[in-house]
């Protein structure tokens, strides 16, 4: 496990870095969207690796390793979102941003840890494709969830599909890079 916790922590420091580059291009404007309009965003990133996936083919010249770190750093704004709720205009400075991003990396990385450790990286002999559609089945759950105004019977709330969606695109990274 000591290796998939290096590789792990290998590949949120280079969602990280793209995260802190977009910080400095655009600030946290993400503080402005509501969540369902969050959860869209996901949907749309997950849905174009799937279609990456089937066809093969990029008209726009960008691969699949690319959307599952904005799927990662994407998720890590959902995390951020449901803290602090979203804002009419940008609320908090870039290192505020950034030390959310790193706390909420930090329990992604304990989540998968623990998971990890009683699955016994099942992760390393699933395809990359069953994680695209693993996301996009969270994602559904998400949206349902939303629709229902937050609430569950049984079910793991929305924070636990985001961490579930950013480390299976961590595991894609992974196998991708």
């Amino acid at each position: 496990m000591t290796n998939t916790n290096q590789q792990f922590k290998e590949a949120l420091e280079l969602c990280r870095d793209i995260f802190q580059k977009k910080l400095y291009d655009y600030k946290p404007s993400w503080r402005m969207l509501r969540p369902q309009s969050l959860t869209d965003q996901l949907f749309i990133k997950a849905k174009r690796i799937r279609t990456l996936e089937v066809t093969g083919e990029s008209l726009v010249g960008e691969g699949i390793l690319p959307e599952f770190m904005a799927l990662i750093n994407y998720g890590i704004v959902g995390l951020i979102q449901l803290e602090k709720g979203y804002a009419d205009k940008v609320d908090m400075t870039n290192d505020e941003a950034m030390a959310l991003y790193d706390e909420y990396a930090e329990e992604c990385l304990s989540l998968m840890q623990k998971k990890n450790h009683d699955y016994g990286e099942a992760w390393r002999d699933m395809r990359v494709s069953s994680y695209t559609d693993i996301i996009l089945t969270k994602l559904e759950r998400i949206k349902e969830i939303e629709d229902k105004n937050g609430l569950t019977t049984v079910s793991e709330g929305i924070d636990s599909n985001y961490m579930d969606i950013i480390n299976y695109s961590v595991f894609a990274v992974i196998k991708l890079s």
